[in-house]
């Protein structure tokens, strides 16, 4: 018999060494190395599991060009974020905070696909609680097969028999497999059963959704080898104060990365978001101080939001500066734009940022937006709730152009407003793209100024 051969993992990163050590040379933490084993039984999948070829090497020339069918999986947001639907013999890793509705939403895609049996494997709940779920969420007539297992051998056995389209493992970080003798979550557990996964997606041709946790930074826990083993990653985020979430793509190699998919969280499980302008944007019954739509674009998707911004007196002698959903430290840039180059004294005044709907943005094209909101609160006079801003400032006051205004301005144009706001730069596109809607140029702060308040 072999001798058993063990090796330190770092529990934050994966990175292996053959000892302990104190910090991890690669992500600089401490204490984080744990002893696991890595003696390995024989290599293979689980018994009645065959590949159905075997692998050769190829003239690339001579490879034969196939355009397979995607899966529609009957979610468009999904849909839309994979690039247009669920490529056959891929691995989507989808992970997400706790509680956040990841599994409500593989559920949701499980009971919503048609003409596919769909196997939801799942290590951390019950048949009972899972039907509950279910339940709750409107069942319908589906093919929906429930396995509560952490064995992936014993997985692989009832695939053998159960021949389906779509797997789905509810968490990657519940299964262990015998090749390992090392317990469920670390990193050699799920880098073994991960790679079990793969050979079976790819040998096969069934696409697999993998559930994962993450760590309280915010990364995908286990070794980031598990991120680049599948062929999306998936980041399902939100506030769980607010009803809406968004489902991103950090990898795709079937499709483009800067797509994103939104849901609002409802009593019912999650419904889709087709058009986010219309419920990101708050009615107001009279006209506020200190509200400006930025039309942005996430992705490549455009959206409407509305920014809020609240300027006071100092209460403590040190000015206070804080976001929420928008970059402190291009706030303070903006801030200083507008006291050294504009003339307008904010140095001594608090002043609060908020993205309306729990929305995190990094469109540089909502600088105007920002900066109107500003001034507008703090002079206290309203912008019309029919104008909206896309543009971003530079450092010298300089309002400046930016990309894709066309779509800016026609989602604008579809929601109702009057006028948008642009850069002098931008006005060729714009105009092109505008029918009813009036585009005003700008090419300074004082300009918008004016324009707005006189």
């Amino acid at each position: 018999m072999a001798k058993t051969k063990t090796a330190f993992f770092c529990r934050n990163c994966g990175v292996q060494s053959p000892k302990w050590i104190g910090k991890c040379p690669s992500c600089g933490e401490w204490n984080t190395y744990v002893e696991e084993v890595i003696q390995r039984a024989e290599p293979g999948l689980a018994q009645g599991f065959s590949p159905k070829r075997q692998s050769a090497p190829t003239l690339i020339t001579e490879v034969e060009l196939s355009s397979e069918n995607r899966i529609d999986t009957a979610n468009e947001e999904l849909n839309r974020v994979l690039g247009g639907g669920l490529v056959p013999g891929s691995v989507v890793l989808v992970g997400g905070e706790p509680g956040i509705g990841k599994s409500t939403l593989m559920l949701q895609v499980a009971l919503t696909i048609k003409n596919l049996k769909v196997l939801y494997v799942s290590g951390e709940e019950s048949e009972q609680q899972i039907r509950m779920r279910a339940e709750r969420l409107g069942m319908g007539r589906n093919e929906c097969y429930i396995l509560t297992e952490t064995s992936t051998s014993e997985i692989l056995g009832h695939i053998a028999k159960l021949n389906p389209g779509i797997l789905i493992i509810d968490s990657i970080q519940t299964l262990t497999s015998d090749n390992i003798d090392a317990s469920a979550g670390s990193i050699s557990q799920i880098r073994e059963t991960a790679s079990e996964l793969q050979r079976f997606a790819k040998t096969v041709n069934v696409p697999v959704f993998l559930i994962g946790h993450i760590t309280k930074e915010g990364t995908l826990a286990g070794p980031k080898l598990l991120e680049h083993m599948v062929d999306t990653v998936l980041q399902f985020e939100g506030d769980r104060n607010y009803g809406y979430r968004i489902l991103r793509s950090v990898k795709n190699r079937f499709g483009s990365t800067s797509e994103l998919g939104i849901y609002e969280m409802q009593s019912n499980g999650l419904r889709e978001v087709s058009n986010p302008s219309e419920i990101l944007i708050t009615q107001h019954d009279e006209p506020v101080s200190g509200t400006a739509v930025a039309a942005t674009i996430e992705g490549l998707r455009p959206m409407l939001i509305e920014t809020q911004a609240l300027v006071s007196s100092a209460a403590y002698g040190t000015p206070q500066r804080s976001c929420t959903g928008f970059d402190t430290r291009r706030l303070n840039m903006l801030l200083a734009v507008l006291e050294k180059r504009s003339g307008f004294k904010l140095g001594v005044k608090d002043v609060f940022l908020n993205i309306a709907g729990g929305l995190r943005v990094d469109d540089p094209a909502t600088d105007l937006a920002v900066v109107s909101a500003v001034l507008s609160s703090n002079i206290d006079i309203p912008i019309s709730s029919k104008t909206c801003f896309a543009a971003e400032v530079g450092l010298s006051g300089e309002i400046r152009p930016v990309t894709r205004v066309e779509q800016r301005v026609s989602e604008a144009e579809k929601l109702g407003f009057e006028s948008i706001v642009i850069s002098k730069l931008n006005l060729k596109a714009a105009k092109s793209a505008a029918k009813t809607i009036k585009v005003q140029p700008v090419s300074k702060i004082e300009e918008v100024f004016r324009l707005l308040f006189g």
